[in-house]
């Protein structure tokens, strides 16, 4: 909560802050974003390599941290080189911070329950972000330098807010030996969970139509409904706050994962293809009922590849090395966020109708494809290099 709170205020705000009070052009500030979290992509797994080794708990903490820091940052930048290194390291703390607290989480929460707590933090994201944003669109509305330097310091704080809930927490005990004939990370070797993680990363191309892809198609459409891409986007966050957790409770073991994802292959080829429709000459009120109900079925379509790439992530990683297994699923986000504008755009305002069914087509192919390569990677998991049993927490903690 704290994190998706501060997070809400920086989306909503930054790319006017380093616009507008920072001095970058759009042009420099997308290109050093785009290089910033390509670098962060990477750290994600020798970072969550470090948490297996050295106790996540004590890793989530120092990159809390460090990420409050980069944020504090930005409040004294004023050109671009400063700019993209503060951003690359800020993207580095980011996704490291993700794969330790996914290996913290492994190690707090028994095997059985990991997705059902999942699907509680993804409702709790949801609502922090909902808050952050209304916080947001007050820092806009006032649109002062003072108020958007009041953006940076919240979302400084709420990271020191994280850190200091992360160390009351119980310290897991680093849970990996690396033997001499193990490669030091031997995520990068696991053939079946790289094509696992490349299928989930198509099914992540969903991130960008609700933020952008969505808004654009609206506007050059339909410009008197602009309006309803912010609707969709609160109806978006109601629906994951309100159902996220129900539709986890269907997800209980690998064949129920897969089934998941598959199904949600199928939804989300059906909500591009409702979307898709609203292209057609109708009334306003009978696109904004189409609009509205492509959004819906996105939405639960998100929920059920929510709750089954959880379940496959974890359970398909080694016991003693949750952290940099969980850092290199995560890539698949950054690699969503960095490449699926632009293939998303391209597609959807280029190709119209036909773009809408190919991008539906890649969905329900990943979906069917993940079945098979999780039953491949259930054949081939890889051993933990020693005997391990469920890490023990430090009584004192």
């Amino acid at each position: 909560m704290s994190n998706s709170i501060g997070d809400g205020v920086y989306y909503t705000c930054s790319a006017l802050y380093f616009t507008e009070v920072a001095g970058l052009s759009p042009a420099r500030l997308g290109l050093g974003l785009t290089i910033a979290w390509a670098v962060g992509s990477l750290a994600g797994v020798p970072l969550g390599h470090l948490a297996d080794r050295r106790g996540p708990r004590t890793m989530a903490v120092l990159l809390a941290l460090a990420t409050a820091v980069m944020v504090a940052s930005f409040l004294v930048i004023r050109s671009f080189v400063p700019f993209l290194l503060v951003a690359s390291l800020y993207a580095t703390a980011q996704s490291g911070l993700a794969a330790a607290r996914q290996a913290l989480l492994a190690g707090l929460v028994d095997p059985a329950e990991r997705t059902g707590v999942l699907a509680h933090m993804q409702s709790t994201l949801n609502a922090g972000l909902a808050i952050g944003a209304a916080l947001g669109g007050l820092v806009l509305n006032n649109g002062t330098r003072t108020a958007f330097l009041a953006v940076f310091v919240v979302d400084a704080l709420s990271f020191l807010v994280c850190a200091l809930i992360l160390l009351r927490l119980p310290a897991v005990k680093d849970t990996h030996r690396r033997m001499n004939d193990e490669p030091r990370l031997a995520v990068l070797r696991d053939r079946p969970y790289a094509v696992i993680t490349l299928i989930n990363t198509v099914l992540l191309l969903r991130l960008p139509l609700l933020s952008l892809a969505i808004p654009l198609w609206i506007a050059a459409r339909t410009p008197h409904l602009t309006w309803l891409a912010s609707a969709l986007f609160v109806l978006n966050t109601l629906a994951v706050m309100l159902f996220q957790v129900r539709t986890a409770r269907a997800v209980t073991d690998l064949r129920s994962a897969s089934r998941a994802v598959r199904g949600a292959g199928v939804i989300l080829l059906a909500s591009c293809a409702v979307f898709a429709v609203s292209a057609a000459r109708l009334p306003a009120w009978a696109t904004a009922a189409v609009l509205v109900t492509a959004a819906l079925l996105q939405v639960f379509g998100e929920m059920k590849q929510s709750a089954g790439s959880w379940q496959i992530g974890f359970d398909l990683a080694p016991s003693d090395q949750v952290g940099q297994y969980q850092g290199f699923f995560g890539t698949g986000v950054a690699v969503a966020r960095t490449l699926g504008p632009l293939l998303v755009t391209t597609l959807l305002m280029t190709w119209g109708l036909p773009g809408w069914l190919l991008l539906g087509g890649l969905f329900l192919g990943a979906g069917y494809a993940m079945g098979p390569a999780v039953r491949w990677a259930e054949r081939d998991r890889p051993r933990p290099a020693v005997e391990t049993t469920v890490p023990r927490s430090d009584s004192r903690a």
